[in-house]
């Protein structure tokens, strides 16, 4: 079995005369959680469609689970759990009927869907919510239905775009540590953040402005060897090398 879950060569989106992401080239670890940085507009969602079957690159290839992006699009889709910033809910169902409406739309059958929603119940503490309508739930309780969705066919890839924009810190807590959970059985997890203590969590992180990748690694590898004291200096220092310009603004406001 190949030891990474995704593999990029040179990948490349363009729309029209821009250039959304240019040339990637990235590894991802199977098992690890994959921290994806950058200002809005760098290529982050974009290559993250590119991975999931959604969109086909311009040139250059990829790998997701052992799958071609380009030829096995549905493959891909079956094997990856999604959740958006927006939380793909219906409101007004409750949070058992968003679950078993996305068991539905991955054929599980009436036993593996009952299996599944309970054990995702209790990771993420849904009991006693199941009969709330989504549109009554908090922002932390709406992330949490999501997330169970997304897992709800046991992938064995989360694609997780800005999952804790706009949640409450305790709740942004609460969450990754069930992502760390997931990573511990041996889910692979990509995820975007604007969080610096979320990205400093992850086992790896790469690092996107304008459609290039600057660099990856772990963050205590890109502290060190960029001779940084914080992952956010790292960031910084990278773009005044790519800009040539001094970067004094926090990393925070510069990527929103």
């Amino acid at each position: 079995m190949r030891e990474s879950a995704i593999v990029t060569r040179d990948l490349t989106k363009k729309f029209g005369s821009l250039i959304a992401v240019n040339n990637l080239n990235l590894e991802v670890p199977r098992g690890k959680i994959f921290g994806i940085l950058g200002p809005n507009g760098c290529g982050k969602s974009t290559t993250m469609r590119m991975l999931c079957g959604v969109i086909r690159p311009t040139s250059g290839t990829g790998e997701v689970l052992g799958y071609d992006i380009m030829k096995d699009s549905e493959a891909i889709k079956q094997n990856t759990g999604y959740m958006s910033q927006k939380f793909s809910l219906y409101q007004d169902l409750t949070v058992e009927e968003n679950m078993q409406f996305y068991a539905g739309i991955y054929s599980l059958s009436n036993k593996e869907a009952r299996k599944r929603m309970e054990k995702l119940k209790e990771m993420t503490n849904l009991r006693g919510k199941e009969r709330a309508l989504v549109s009554s739930l908090s922002g932390g309780w709406k992330q949490r239905v999501a997330l169970a969705c997304a897992l709800i066919h046991n992938p064995k890839l989360l694609v997780l775009d800005e999952p804790t924009a706009g949640v409450d810190p305790v709740s942004r807590r609460i969450f990754w540590k069930i992502i760390h959970r997931l990573a511990d059985e041996g889910v692979t997890v990509l995820v975007t953040t604007h969080y610096m203590d979320e990205a400093e969590t992850c086992h790896n992180t790469a690092f996107l402005f304008s459609g290039r990748l600057l660099a990856y690694g772990s963050p205590n590898h890109l502290i060190k060897e960029l001779k940084v004291s914080t992952l956010e200096e790292a960031f910084l220092s990278l773009v005044q090398r790519e800009t040539g310009e001094e970067v004094e603004i926090s990393f925070k406001s510069f990527l929103n």
